[in-house]
């Protein structure tokens, strides 16, 4: 890869390069891989920062959207615990992202009927009406985010993503 063109992205391969130099590790690290991880996370940080501005526009954050979205994709209706699973986060997001659901009338909770013990969280009609609401925006919105790909490029892209995020537990192992 070469240097970079003026006015793209920062950081450049040659700010990577000159990183690994001054920890003199460029014998053993490849500044383009640096590169890709370092914009890749770049990238993260701005969508997300993105998507929360995009789901406020329809009075929701991404969490409580992913959440609403998750069941009415499982029939409306989940337990806590595998929402949480679904979702990849904590038991205690979960309870926080419902509550502000059940306040809003988006969802609700009511005893399971495998197990009386345990509550479920079930999708209301509001918070279906909800997403059909928002859907059309929603969806054109994401396809023109990625509208600059071809059909082909897109495919790659997803390829390549999912290798991605297969490496993603390097930044975590022990």
């Amino acid at each position: 890869m070469a240097a970079d063109a003026p006015g793209s992205e920062a950081p450049t391969f040659d700010q990577a390069r000159r990183q690994l130099e001054h920890y003199d590790l460029s014998h053993q690290i490849d500044p383009q891989a640096v590169l890709v991880a370092v914009r890749l996370m770049s990238a993260g940080a701005r969508l997300g920062q993105a998507t929360e501005v995009h789901f406020a526009r329809f009075g929701l954050s991404t969490g409580r959207y992913r959440l609403l979205a998750d069941l009415e994709d499982h029939g409306g209706e989940k337990s806590p615990s595998q929402l949480a699973a679904s979702l990849g986060v904590s038991r205690a997001t979960v309870t926080g992202l419902v509550d502000g659901l059940e306040r809003e009338g988006l969802v609700a909770r009511r005893p399971s009927a495998e197990d009386g013990r345990a509550a479920v969280v079930i999708l209301t009609a509001r918070g279906a009406q909800r997403l059909r609401d928002l859907a059309p925006e929603h969806f054109e919105r994401l396809q023109a985010m990625v509208g600059a790909l071809t059909v082909a490029e897109r495919g790659v892209f997803l390829d390549l993503l999912s290798r991605v995020v297969q490496g993603i537990g390097a930044l975590t192992a022990p």
